[in-house]
């Protein structure tokens, strides 16, 4: 595996840290021997082809899905061996944002951003409003509270689900293609939102997504993984991985040439450039 980090990468002792990670669906092997750290403050971007498992990944560093084997630290406890009452803990120091904003259409705005609130706090009514009109106002969409999110755009429903996921003040955020199915305007806000909670709060970021231009603008690194070997096969700075990986199909995926010309010249091809 290549690392291609920058030497300040480090930001003192890693506030995630994943060592032989390995999942799978049933008999059915998604990948294997992944580990990484990702370090307080970093905007860590999870990249790769489809199918390659950057959801899958995501799912079990939040605590959906238990790995075959492997170690999830999260803040220093063990997502993947954890008892109820410490993964009640951990959750309680995350926030996630799904890739369809997954807000109640039932409730308006507001009200899904309270819910967080609700759930693991006994803040009064009034107390919990109010953090979450401060939440909406963090994103620009106080204006919108009393909306439901069937009365926004989709871009507005990606701000109120960060809202959300902001909610409890989170130490991790993790954000699954926060920017999918966005124009490139309200991409490029959605992205300054990001690096603003980052720089502002020094939250950490993991983000699941191919989209090139966020990594560009706003990655500190990067992890690659590649569906042909089920693992993780680089990590490291975005322009680095671009410029002087020396795996054909990372420079050929950060440089967006095709998908057809870079499995040609993927080390599995046997191919050379």
């Amino acid at each position: 595996m290549e690392d291609l980090s920058p030497q300040n990468a480090r930001r003192g002792d890693p506030i995630i840290r994943v060592r032989d990670f390995h999942a799978a669906y049933g008999p059915k092997t998604i990948m294997k021997d992944v580990s990484f750290d990702v370090f307080p403050g970093e905007v860590f971007f999870v990249g790769g082809g489809s199918g390659c498992g950057k959801s899958t990944l995501l799912k079990h560093l939040i605590g959906l899905y238990a790995p075959v084997s492997g170690q999830m630290l999260i803040d220093g406890d063990d997502m993947a061996n954890a008892n109820d009452r410490t993964k009640a803990g951990i959750l309680r120091k995350i926030g996630v944002a799904y890739q369809g904003g997954a807000l109640f259409g039932s409730m308006t705005c507001l009200e899904n951003v309270r819910l967080p609130l609700e759930e693991f706090t006994d803040l009064p009514l009034q107390a919990m409003n109010a953090v979450a009109l401060a939440k909406l106002k963090m994103v620009d969409l106080e204006h919108a509270s009393h909306l439901l999110p069937s009365e926004i755009s989709g871009g507005m429903q990606k701000r109120v689900a960060m809202a959300r996921a902001m909610a409890l003040d989170p130490k991790i955020m993790f954000l699954d293609e926060p920017s999918a199915g966005l124009d490139p305007i309200t991409s490029a806000d959605l992205d300054a939102l990001i690096k603003t909670f980052s720089t502002l709060f020094s939250t950490t970021f993991v983000i699941v997504s191919h989209e090139l231009p966020s990594i560009f603008s706003i990655a500190n690194r990067v992890l690659v993984l590649d569906a042909a070997v089920k693992t993780m096969v680089a990590i490291g700075d975005p322009v680095s991985l671009r410029d002087r990986s020396t795996n054909p199909w990372v420079r050929q995926f950060f440089s967006r040439q095709g998908t057809e010309q870079a499995h040609q010249l993927s080390p599995q091809s046997g191919k050379n450039p």
